[in-house]
């Protein structure tokens, strides 16, 4: 009678975890569709292609906020030049409808990264809770934050092979975080092909963390769902001017403002959260932060940008540039070779 009593607890206590486990499942996702949002556009603002609205997404796209009741979520009309196309005015928010964990397809090797979409103005501060408790990510000591060209581009084979070696080594020996734009285009296509080969040597999973527009995303429509794990086919289309992510992520913050098919969502986003992170206290005896480091490989204009607001932070964060890798990398390199005798 005693070991059935004990068995009976045993199998009590057994249910009560798992109870207590589908409770706290259940308090994940109400919280994160409670903090995070998607944007959509409710303005239909014809544009040069008559099919498509200036946000970027077909007409037939808008009809699922046309049927809304309220006055606020109603569907627009309108003739262009009335108004300007703005994301502040012409897009309303609604509880996010995609996240959890994609499950990419192919590639000769299995990987699972956590993803989530958010509005492009999400407090950054919601995104650190989520990642830290909810992603359960441990709090990085260093933040790599990579950038440049988002065209494919070459590097010399000794150049790559530096490029992947140092970044991979960097990132393991202080337990760091990167932040690349999560596509598998330009510079972080360099970055995939450096974390693949890290992973297939059984060395572990480096954490890095795709930052993309969720409108650049070629078949988004696959990731919607709630909690849920998706199948994903990290196959670029030649034909599309749409991106796929980059299968060597484990992670990925996809940024929403409403339009399809344009970079520029994911922008303030990252710049805040990187500033974000670095602010939090990884010694607390000494009061550190965790210190950012920007690395450059090569890229156009806005990379140029990007250095100059990195140095221009309070304070400045330390930039590391790709001499040899082209373009904006190769212009800064020679500035500052040749700034030095003067100062």
């Amino acid at each position: 009678m005693e070991r059935g009593g004990r068995r009976a607890s045993g199998s009590i206590k057994r249910a009560s975890i798992k109870r207590s486990a589908s409770g706290s499942q259940k308090g994940q996702k109400a919280w994160i569709e409670k903090t995070f949002h998607k944007r959509e556009c409710i303005y239909v603002s014809p544009a040069k292609d008559p099919t498509r609205c200036t946000c970027g997404y077909l007409m037939t796209q808008h009809q699922q906020v046309s049927n809304k009741p309220s006055e606020e979520n109603q569907l627009i009309q309108v003739d262009l030049p009335k108004e300007k196309w703005s994301v502040v005015r012409h897009t309303q928010t609604a509880p996010t409808d995609a996240f959890g964990t994609i499950e990419f397809q192919g590639g000769g090797f299995v990987n699972k990264a956590m993803y989530i979409r958010v509005s492009y103005d999400t407090k950054p501060d919601s995104l650190l809770h989520l990642m830290v408790t909810e992603w359960q990510l441990e709090l990085p000591t260093l933040l790599i934050s990579v950038h440049g060209g988002l065209q494919n581009f070459d590097l010399q084979p000794k150049l790559k092979q530096v490029f992947g070696k140092g970044l991979i080594k960097a990132a393991v020996t202080t337990g760091a975080w990167i932040f690349t734009g999560g596509v598998s285009t330009g510079v972080i296509r360099h970055v995939g092909v450096a974390l693949k080969d890290h992973s297939s040597k059984s060395r572990g999973k480096v954490c890095a963390i795709g930052i993309a527009p969720w409108g650049i995303l070629e078949s988004k429509e696959d990731l919607i769902g709630k909690d849920v794990t998706k199948p994903y086919q990290a196959i670029s289309n030649p034909l599309s001017k749409l991106a796929v992510l980059n299968n060597s992520h484990s992670h990925f913050i996809l940024s929403d403002n409403g339009t399809c098919g344009k970079y520029g969502a994911e922008v303030k986003l990252r710049r805040q959260l990187e500033k974000h992170i670095s602010l939090q206290k990884i010694n607390t005896r000494l009061g550190q932060g965790v210190p950012v480091v920007c690395l450059i490989v090569e890229g156009g204009p806005n990379v140029i940008s990007i250095v100059l607001e990195s140095l221009h932070e309070e304070p400045a964060v330390p930039v590391v540039v790709c001499d040899g890798s082209g373009r904006a990398s190769d212009i800064i390199s020679f500035a500052h070779k040749y700034s030095e005798v003067e100062g």
